[in-house]
């Protein structure tokens, strides 16, 4: 998908002037606690200006990859052939998932989200079931959210957000009932990797050094090690990609930041200079350009489903029980 973007030089100033964002008072490295990698507060701020900018007509413009996602989070959920009284939509933004639920699937959704204006930009109108909104921290989900009370919990592209994702997913376990159900899709490794190496050239060619512009994000062995760390079992884990084509580096990063997505990272670059943004976007182009003009950027999507422990799940049998050998099937 490719979106017409303002001039050149007016692009310049305003990405320039986009990526000195307000950021919350640093974290105390004394303290205890899990490692603080973003700043949470500097991304509520960036969430709630991308959902009233002009009157969130550009926040609508750029859901189009959380509507993919949210879509092929669908197709998953209706692969458990189950009707749930409630689901637990953590994470939900203005509920690009939700709105994908019928009454066949669940009887009501409560969406949970830190940016309230993000939360409330769609009227309960665009909803086929009952909406329940709750402005809170996903980091903090027990404070809101009773132990053993859902069950179904999804998560649609925020958890790469979280400082603590360990202490998330126990939070999920925790708050899902026996033999209920967590799925979640968040960002990969690759993600944005040619916007990237695009960034990091440019910065070693006119500055001679780095900084970090794309967060930091996890892979599928990960995941798979945190889930069953956390208490779930019957995991099911895998990776998908969504490639988007914009007309150059210019219209992405307009794009990121229209979705609320720009640089959050604790003691990240607040100024690029003009001539390394210009860099970046002639080697964004001459490394991954196509040929008819436009430039790719790649969302990996990883996709994660748990299970609560229940006695009723099935269960493996005991080692040394089995009455064929593989060999013989084979």
């Amino acid at each position: 998908m490719a979106l017409v973007g303002c001039s050149a030089p007016r692009r310049l100033t305003r990405l320039t002037r986009s990526l000195a964002s307000v950021s919350s008072k640093p974290p105390n490295p004394h303290s205890v606690g899990p490692y603080q990698v973003f700043d949470r507060r500097a991304k509520q701020l960036q969430k709630d200006r991308a959902a009233v900018r002009e009157g969130g007509d550009r926040s609508r413009l750029v859901d189009y990859v959380r509507e993919e996602v949210a879509d092929r989070m669908m197709e998953r959920v209706m692969d458990i052939k189950r009707k749930f009284n409630t689901v637990l939509d953590l994470g939900s933004g203005p509920g690009h998932f939700s709105k994908m639920l019928e009454p066949d699937t669940t009887s009501k959704v409560v969406m949970i989200d830190s940016s309230e204006e993000l939360l409330n930009r769609d009227p309960d109108s665009e909803f086929e079931v009952e909406v329940q909104r709750i402005h809170a921290d996903e980091e903090h989900l027990l404070e809101t959210i009773p132990p053993n009370s859902q069950e179904a919990i999804v998560s649609c592209l925020s958890l790469h957000w979280v400082n603590d994702l360990p202490g998330v997913l126990i939070q999920i376990r925790e708050a899902l009932q026996p033999d209920g159900v967590f799925i979640g899709a968040m960002f990969g490794g690759e993600t944005l990797f040619e916007l990237r190496t695009a960034l990091q050239l440019a910065e070693l060619d006119r500055e001679g050094g780095i900084s970090p512009h794309v967060s930091p994000m996890t892979d599928t062995r990960d995941i798979s090690n945190l889930l069953g760390r956390a208490g779930f079992t019957l995991l099911t884990v895998d990776i998908d990609e969504i490639k988007v084509a914009y007309p150059s580096m210019w219209e992405l990063v307009e794009d990121i930041k229209d979705m609320g997505e720009g640089n959050a990272i604790i003691g990240r670059r607040h100024f690029i200079p003009r001539d390394t943004l210009a860099a970046a976007s002639a080697i964004y182009k001459a490394l991954h350009g196509s040929e008819d003009g436009t430039v790719p950027a790649t969302f990996q999507i990883i996709w994660m489903i748990g299970w609560k422990p229940s006695p009723t799940q099935p269960k493996p049998l005991e080692r040394g029980t089995g009455k064929t050998s593989l060999k013989d099937a084979l």
